[in-house]
């Protein structure tokens, strides 16, 4: 890489490289989990305010000269949105863009995990709390457990790899189940990431947080775990298997924040950026998109916007800040 190339790459004030776009396209979902959505939630954005696939492309285009090269595409549920597998493609194509992944519920994907995978997709992440169908039930609002698991199957079979599962650890909720959530992963060959519960909006605070640190050091005896590091680009901090089969990560951002390494930014449904998702900067690109911008416009509201990324988020010492729920911000 030559240096003008170098020096065109994003960075923050705080000297972090900024390769990581997550893109939500719809902040609906079909569940309602506890620690997401408020119950009886109606804010929902109006369609015509989402950025459709023409300005996505045209957006993320511009990431990926910048040196974005890893995009996670998000909701709400993303599968909810008509014609996902054209957006994979579109953003396939692009040059630089090199790594596409999806979080999903997986309730969808049985239906579009053959698609998906051929448009370009790596791999995905699966939000799953629980293995209990009744619990799963009470979490997500939903009977759905039999669905999550096709969906599952579906993403495997269709070569969609590696598989990692979500599960959001709640005290007094689902923390009995982590040692045999661990035990199917390992058993289908699945990454489990283990999740902290994080204060954003009413149902965050609410939802009964536990410090996944005495967790990490016990699974590590139980399951004879040595430390690892796993491609993906997000902040999990991963232990594993001696053979390498079985992988275990953590995303610890009140116990152990990993702040100093934040190389992310989030676009929600609506284009607006959120430089990080425990503070407010933001900076609007619906509407310089539907302005007219030129090429060069979008990449100085990019760089100007990357500039507004703060030092850490402040979950721990002012819970109560953030107001706005994760589905609206994009996951």
């Amino acid at each position: 890489m030559t240096s003008d190339q170098t020096s065109a790459l994003l960075a923050d004030r705080f000297g972090r490289r900024i390769d990581y776009l997550r893109i939500s396209v719809t902040d609906r979902c079909d569940l309602r989990c506890s620690y997401c959505m408020p119950k009886g939630f109606c804010g929902f954005e109006e369609p015509a305010n989402w950025l459709n696939f023409d300005e996505l492309e045209r957006l993320i285009a511009v990431f990926g000269k910048l040196g974005v090269h890893r995009v996670r595409i998000t909701g709400g549920e993303p599968l909810l949105r008509r014609g996902l597998p054209d957006l994979v493609a579109r953003l396939h194509r692009l040059e630089g863009i090199d790594d596409i992944s999806l979080s999903t519920n997986a309730t969808q994907l049985d239906r579009q995990a053959i698609d998906l995978k051929a448009a370009g997709l790596s791999r995905i992440n699966v939000s799953l709390d629980s293995l209990r169908r009744e619990r799963i039930a009470r979490i997500t609002g939903r009977d759905c457990y039999d669905r999550i698991l096709s969906g599952l199957t579906a993403g495997k079979r269709a070569g969609l790899a590696p598989v990692k599962i979500n599960m959001v650890v709640m005290r007094g909720v689902n923390d009995d189940e982590i040692d045999d959530m661990a035990m199917f992963c390992q058993s289908n060959e699945f990454v489990l990431r283990l999740i902290e519960t994080m204060p954003m909006g009413k149902t965050g605070r609410t939802t009964r947080y536990l410090d996944l640190q005495p967790v990490r050091e016990r699974l590590r005896r139980r399951f004879d775990l040595v430390d690892a590091l796993i491609p993906g680009g997000g902040p999990a901090r991963y232990l594993r298997s001696s053979d390498g089969r079985f992988n275990v990560g953590f995303i610890t951002p009140i116990s152990q924040h990993f702040c100093e390494a934040c190389n992310r930014v989030r676009l929600s449904v609506d284009g607006t950026l959120y430089m990080c998702l425990g503070q407010d900067e933001k900076s609007d690109f619906r509407s310089l998109l539907r302005s007219g911008a030129s090429g060069d416009q979008i990449e100085s509201a990019i760089r100007a916007a990357i500039e507004l990324k703060p030092e850490r988020h402040e979950f721990r010492e002012l819970p109560g800040k953030i107001i706005r729920v994760m589905s609206a911000t994009g996951g």
